[in-house]
């Protein structure tokens, strides 16, 4: 069985983990759930900024590039409740009632471990935080995808093998302060059935489709990718790290 169980009640364990400097096992409950909602026709980008900055929350607003009139708005909580609560009634603002929702470009996550992150608490909420809010890196690129059902049936070692080698790629690109990733989970609450929400994160705009290309020819997305985007393109006009 795949599903983690708890030594001692032998019910699931959810918790994220990972590993400290021993290497032994640490855990945590924490995980940040975002959210990106997209709209056409929108004349006043600074009135939608405006209704944006009465949310308490780390939030990016970003210029559509393939829609002059296009903007999207991510918001971070580790509350699912704040997406029906403050959330949601930010788009009941008369300020939304005459744009146009693009529902095709909806996407929602949340974050997780892999298991040997040694500090859990920056990998699953400071982190994602800062990679979305920093004014040095505006430029975003976001999709979902869904991982082929043959994935799941090959070995763990194959399968660490085929997710290193894209988490390889991945750290070349960071590490050169070409752009940087924010992986979500959406498995069970993405509307499509994807399994992740990717968000590359970037200072300039070409890195990061040099990123999307390089990666084309990982295993993982060579072979075993089965749904992959929408992909949403833009800029960030506005960031907030919290209210």
């Amino acid at each position: 069985m795949s599903l983690p169980v708890d030594e001692k009640t032998g019910l699931p364990d959810l918790s994220e983990k990972g590993r400290d400097a021993r290497g032994e096992v640490i855990r945590s409950e924490r995980r940040l759930f975002m959210q990106l909602q997209a709209y056409g026709l929108c004349a006043d980008l600074d009135a939608v900024i405006e209704a944006v900055q009465t949310l308490r929350a780390p939030i990016a607003v970003y210029a559509d590039i393939n829609d002059p009139m296009g903007v999207a708005i991510m918001g971070a909580s580790e509350d699912p409740e704040f997406f029906v609560g403050p959330w949601r009634h930010l788009f009941h603002l008369p300020v939304f009632a005459d744009l146009v929702p693009k529902p095709e470009y909806t996407m929602m996550g949340r974050s997780y471990s892999i298991g040997y992150e040694a500090d859990l608490d920056h990998v699953l909420v400071n982190r994602p935080i800062q990679r979305l809010t920093n004014p040095l890196l505006p430029w975003a690129v976001w999709y979902p995808l869904r991982r082929a059902g043959a994935f799941e049936k090959l070995p763990a070692e194959e399968q660490r093998a085929i997710l290193g080698e894209h988490g390889q790629l991945g750290s070349l690109f960071s590490a050169a302060d070409l752009g940087y990733d924010i992986r979500l989970d959406c498995r069970g609450i993405d509307k499509n059935d994807n399994d992740f929400v990717i968000g590359l994160i970037g200072k300039d705009l070409f890195p990061l489709s040099a990123m999307v290309q390089a990666m084309r020819k990982t295993r993982q997305t060579s072979e075993f990718l089965e749904r992959l985007g929408p992909f949403f393109v833009g800029k960030a006009v506005w960031q907030q790290v919290a209210g």
